[in-house]
């Protein structure tokens, strides 16, 4: 599972930060690894240095199942970690619907294949 860090100029942590970031998807999406082939993570600040506090940190995290849609979840927070932490949170269980969504009452895989209609 290949995760990529991103942020705008106003989050501060560089190489820091994203091994940060990395460790913590790798640990929370642990058994998502055979089937996730990526994950992006986003950092915005929508006030910047200017002022801290109330929900001014955004972080967009999007996983990619192989053979399947992308998968997105985003949270906004006071601090990077919890807006990473709550996206996370959130991802975990758009992921579980996915699968559930891929699989029939008797864990087989079904005739939905993610494939768009044509």
């Amino acid at each position: 599972m290949q995760v990529q860090v991103h942020t705008n100029d106003k989050i501060q942590g560089g190489e820091s930060l994203a091994q940060w970031v990395q460790q913590e998807v790798a640990t929370r999406l642990a058994r998502f690894k055979e089937t996730i082939t990526r994950v992006e993570v986003y950092f915005s600040d929508s006030d910047g240095a200017a002022k801290s506090g109330a929900q001014d940190k955004r972080c967009v995290v999007e996983a990619r199942p192989a053979g399947r849609q992308p998968v997105a979840a985003n949270a906004e927070a006071p601090k990077v970690a919890e807006a990473l932490t709550a996206a996370l949170d959130k991802l975990v269980r758009g992921l579980e619907a996915d699968q559930g969504r891929a699989r029939d009452k008797n864990n087989r895989e079904t005739i939905r294949d993610g494939e768009q209609p044509l």
